[in-house]
């Protein structure tokens, strides 16, 4: 009996180290809500419905959940249905087999059958279409699949986890989403507040965030830092990710004072005017429309080229190199995004 407490112990021990609650920074009370919301749900394998806006960090909760689980140890796999055009959705799901259709040159698992024993992470589930959904609401309640082109019934044993930035409920009134599914996904709601309603919380983040890109020296004045509290920061925890990136590589000081924040907040906006801060000039000479002269040198399709190339870097940098996520923010299929990347000779960090 001591040793498997011992163990279970151990176990525990291993999945709390593993634990991203690192990364849910805060002590305002909607995120505290959140993070028991977590512990409650790890306790179950009970479906869970995550909503909230884009950048609310709507991943970190769905980690946080498995791996404080009993399923720690098994698959967290995800899937964007934004990302998959409606065509190739069945069998991105549920897999095919040799033949299946003209490009099934051999058998493949979907994505149900990779997460066998763990968990299957559907991001914006609002944006599947409904014959999607009918499918999905089918294996939920069987519990079983069949590969497309195949007719073996497979058993699965899956923990869903489903995601949204939009009100299900109004989708479901609006006849877009299923009502049916809904109820099925909503056993265990956990809301993401945006980062405007929990404005408590951004010094803390704002200072991992700087520690996390080697900048923990850098300090911020009393204005400086209400003055960032009070931004709106659409783009919640991901938008403000970003704007410490570029305090920890443009800024030489120790301490930040107000001009100077206000100067990196205004460069993205600036830019496409083509007007840039002192401190976030780039060195790029600019004719009077704003357009930068290396474009003006090339002819239309080089002109082209090189636009999309920075724009895809931008994008790509925005979303933490994301494939499918950046894909789904600039509307373009990862598959296509991926021969972009190739095409430009894009460098993919992290």
């Amino acid at each position: 009996l001591t040793i498997q407490k011992l163990r279970h112990e151990n176990i525990s021990l291993k999945r709390a180290k593993k634990l991203p609650y690192d990364e849910i920074i805060g002590h305002s009370p909607g995120i505290q809500a959140v993070k028991d919301r977590i512990e409650q749900a790890a306790q179950s394998d009970a479906r869970v419905l995550i909503t909230g806006e884009n950048g609310t960090g709507k991943e970190l909760v769905v980690r946080a959940i498995h791996f404080k689980s009993n399923r720690a140890d098994k698959p967290l796999v995800e899937v964007n249905c934004a990302a998959i055009p409606d065509t190739l959705i069945e069998s991105e799901l549920f897999g095919h087999e040799k033949g299946a259709f003209t490009d099934a040159i051999s058998s493949r698992r979907g994505r149900f059958e990779m997460a066998n024993g763990g968990t299957l992470f559907l991001d914006e589930i609002g944006d599947m279409t409904l014959t999607a959904q009918a499918k999905v609401l089918r294996a939920i309640q069987e519990q079983k699949i069949e590969r497309l082109g195949g007719e073996q019934t497979l058993s699965v044993d899956v923990r869903i986890i489903a995601a949204t930035n939009k009100n299900l409920e109004a989708e479901c009134r609006a006849g877009r989403f299923r009502e049916d599914l809904f109820f099925r996904l909503n056993v265990i709601p956990i809301h993401i507040p945006p980062l405007r309603e929990r404005t408590e919380d951004i010094p803390e983040l704002l200072m991992h965030f700087l520690k996390s890109f080697g900048a923990e020296d850098i300090q911020l004045s009393s204005e400086a830092m209400n003055y960032i509290t009070q931004q709106p920061w659409p783009g919640n925890v991901r938008e403000l990710k970003n704007f410490a990136e570029r305090l920890s590589i443009l800024c030489e000081i120790d301490t930040i004072e107000l001009d100077v924040v206000q100067n990196i907040l205004g460069m993205v906006s600036n830019t496409s005017t083509g007007r840039l801060s002192s401190k976030g000039d780039t060195g790029t000479a600019l004719d009077k429309q704003g357009l930068p002269a290396e474009i003006l040198e090339l002819d239309y399709n080089g002109a082209k080229d090189l636009f999309e190339k920075r724009y895809l870097e931008y994008k790509l940098s925005e979303n933490g190199y994301i494939i499918s996520r950046t894909a789904e923010v600039i509307g373009m299929y990862p598959s296509n995004l991926h021969a972009k990347i190739k095409k430009h000779g894009i460098r993919m960090e992290r």
